[in-house]
């Protein structure tokens, strides 16, 4: 997997210098006919990130043997919470051991990425670590949580006012946070069901206080994929087209990673024909973003209406019913947060409809002429050359446990041959 390079974003969308200097120096020189680009999602620290690109991108040299390839991996500083499983990595006996023992909510890892991700809040999130462990004193505890929550995402100067489609407020500015935590818990209760077994209690609502906390960074990290994008690399890739005038690129996104490539169409200079295929994998943003009118608000629009046509080809968005992440958690809180622009396992999407849907749960919507193909007719015909193409990848994107289900199950060489069948690559 050669040349391969690294460009790191700062929050506000600042790229490395050198690391972008030896990419627009060496990928001329080096041959690179199609440069594939790859952005990690939330919930990844910059060592699964770069394990995730190496796995994904593993089986493209053997696909594609006479193509002159290239490769980016994309770091941009989102967060990890550590407790969740990433399929197929590697899991040691001791961290097996260390799982099964007693454990606090919010293990070293964790603490450490949240204080990543809101600086100058060690007192709040230390006070939020203590509450996740003791659950204190009910209704009267759970509203204290929740106003903790608030102050995370109080606006002060720290990324908060990025992406002009985020309209809504925090679940916790206008909702009970008792209310917010036993619907969170109540989903979380739904996923961990096993079979038809009936439930004879409503899930302690301390159960769901968890999930607002991850509702918080979800939101900062979901405005930060839009500003790196938008402000980071859109206009790199503006001046790779400069610089390298025959390089094809070809971008492709796992998670709220996809909502930064497509944000990058956002920040794309008007002349540049040079992106030739977007790839979506579960990609954690509405599925009504590239829609011209919103079937429930015909004089509203989604945040990227009609960008699909800044790409010299098409944009396939591969998506799953076993996201739970998407399926469940995503349309929840989007709904909370009132934010039906930017973005359900069945039985939220049938309480909920369609209004909060996520892409990478069913797929681009009302957007005329989409394309909707199952996983094999993507790989055994031709793909569309142009517009936008729903790829129901649900045959190989579907194991996980809970709380994401299936939403990082992207590592499958029939994903890599979507890629490569988007981009035309030979």
């Amino acid at each position: 997997m050669s040349p391969y390079w690294e460009l790191t974003f700062d929050a506000d969308g600042d790229v490395d210098g050198p690391e972008r200097d030896r990419l627009l120096t060496q990928v001329t020189d080096l041959g690179v006919r199609d440069l594939v680009v790859f952005s990690h999602g939330w919930n990844n620290d910059r060592s699964g990130a770069t394990a995730l690109y190496r796995r994904f991108l593993a089986p493209f040299p053997a696909l594609a043997p006479g193509a002159r390839l290239g490769y980016v991996g994309v770091i941009w500083p989102s967060m990890r919470f550590s407790d969740e499983p990433i399929p197929d990595l590697p899991r040691s006996v001791a961290a097996e051991e260390a799982e099964a023992a007693p454990r606090p909510a919010l293990d070293k890892d964790t603490r450490r990425a949240l204080l990543q991700a809101f600086p100058n809040r060690t007192t709040v999130l230390d006070r939020l670590a203590r509450m996740l462990d003791e659950r204190p004193g009910g209704a009267r505890g759970l509203a204290e949580f929740g106003g903790l929550v608030r102050l995370l995402l109080d606006d002060d100067g720290q990324g908060m006012a990025a992406d002009t489609d985020e309209d809504g407020e925090p679940a916790v500015s206008g909702d009970d946070p008792v209310s917010v935590c036993r619907r969170f818990a109540e989903a979380l209760a739904a996923l961990d069901a096993s079979g038809d077994a009936p439930r004879f209690a409503l899930p302690n609502p301390w159960d769901g206080a968890k999930e607002l906390l991850r509702q918080a960074t979800y939101l900062q990290m979901k405005r930060r994929a839009g500003t790196v994008g938008e402000r980071g690399l859109g206009p790199l890739l503006g001046r790779l087209a400069k610089a390298a005038p025959g390089v094809r690129v070809h971008l492709v996104g796992h998670s709220f990673g996809g909502r930064l490539v497509a944000f990058a169409l956002r920040g794309l200079p008007a002349e540049v024909t040079a992106v030739k295929s977007v790839t979506l994998l579960q990609g954690a943003f509405s599925h009504y973003a590239f829609a011209a009118r919103l079937p429930h608000a015909p004089d509203r629009s989604g945040a990227l209406k009609d960008l699909q046509r800044r790409v010299d080809g098409p944009l396939v968005c591969c998506h799953s019913r076993f996201d739970a992440a998407l399926g469940t958690f995503y349309p929840l809180a989007s709904r909370l947060t009132g934010d039906d622009r930017a973005c359900a396992g069945s039985e939220i999407a049938a309480v909920l409809g369609p209004r909060w849907g996520a892409m990478g749960h069913d797929g681009t919507q009302a957007v005329p002429g989409t394309v909707r193909l199952d996983l094999a007719a993507a790989l055994g015909g031709r793909l569309p050359a142009s517009g936008c193409v729903n790829v129901d990848a649900a045959a190989v994107v579907r194991r996980g446990g809970a709380p994401s289900g299936a939403h990082s199950d992207i590592v499958h060489p029939e994903l890599a041959r979507v890629v490569l069948a988007a981009g035309r690559i030979a």
